[in-house]
């Protein structure tokens, strides 16, 4: 099955950290695959970039166009850490935008750490948060992705699918695109009876990620950030009530039409892009949502 959107020696070293049981590992080494083409790679001059002044202009708010341009580039390496971004007079004539989309482009790169700005002295390079302060954060503001790091998922089936109809209506993705369908069930140590039934979809820009799958625990986001660069920014999730379909019913150990509360999380990059979809299906009596909500007084 083809992998798209990622050279082979990056998804082998990938695998080869995944071996030796250490997620840290696959960071750090592709961490040297950046730094080793940060050395062979200089800054482009003006009018020399990856996306080109109308690229920019075809689709979507012009400053988030910018700012992805300009992160493929840092996250490629044609910008190394400790390096500065050209002025924004000279991103203003590079891109054949305005100061204020300039501005509001470094202000998403700044979100995003990957640079820093002083007046004065321009706008730096700065190195990437570790993962380990990443996810402490992440789990700070969303705790209901916890779940997936205590509950082992058994992998069922993978492939590229299409969306059509009936999956838009169940992912909220438009239809017609292609997209990584991972499936299988959730189960706890120790438990014979399974969690939930899960899906992922994952944007066919990211479905490299499908080859680290067999040996990674816990959930799937942090390895599209490690791999590709990116940042998950957003996480929106509803919950919906729903019966089990008889395809499911078996393999959840229920019978068929019981009441099920089916959870739906979409994670959107920082430029506002779907990275992934998960769908969890989980009968009812296995499932708890609790929220505490506080007075604020104004």
């Amino acid at each position: 099955m083809p992998w798209w959107g990622m050279p082979d020696a990056y998804i082998r070293s990938f695998e080869t950290a995944a071996r030796r049981g250490s997620h840290k590992n696959s960071q750090q080494i592709m961490g040297s695959k950046i730094r080793t083409k940060s050395l062979r790679s200089k800054p482009l001059m003006m009018g020399q970039g990856l996306t080109r002044p109308a690229d920019i202009k075809a689709d979507g708010h012009l400053y988030l166009q910018v700012a992805r341009a300009l992160k493929e580039e840092i996250v490629g390496g044609v910008y190394p850490v400790g390096t500065q971004l050209p002025t924004e007079d000279e991103l203003c004539e590079r891109f054949s935008v305005s100061r204020y989309t300039v501005r509001e482009a470094l202000r998403r790169l700044r979100e995003d750490n990957l640079v820093s700005s002083r007046q004065g002295a321009g706008t730096v390079v700065i190195p990437r948060l570790s993962l380990d302060s990443y996810i402490q954060d992440v789990m700070s503001i969303n705790d209901l992705l916890a779940f997936a790091s205590g509950a082992r998922f058994a992998i069922g089936s993978m492939e590229m699918v299409v969306i059509d109809h009936s999956l838009a209506c169940q992912t909220g993705l438009e239809s017609g695109g292609e997209w990584l369908a991972v499936r299988g069930f959730r189960q706890m140590e120790g438990s014979k009876v399974p969690v939930c039934w899960t899906e992922y979809y994952i944007t066919r820009q990211f479905a490299a990620v499908g080859r680290l799958l067999q040996r990674h625990t816990g959930p799937i986001f942090p390895l599209i950030e490690d791999l590709f660069g990116q940042r998950v920014a957003e996480v929106h999730q509803e919950i919906a009530a729903v019966l089990i379909s008889a395809t499911l019913a078996d393999s959840l150990m229920v019978e068929a039409g019981t009441p099920a509360l089916e959870v739906r999380r979409t994670y959107k990059t920082s430029d506002g892009e779907v990275a992934q979809v998960t769908v969890n299906t989980h009968p009812a009596s296995r499932f708890r949502h609790s929220m505490t909500m506080r007075r604020v007084r104004g």
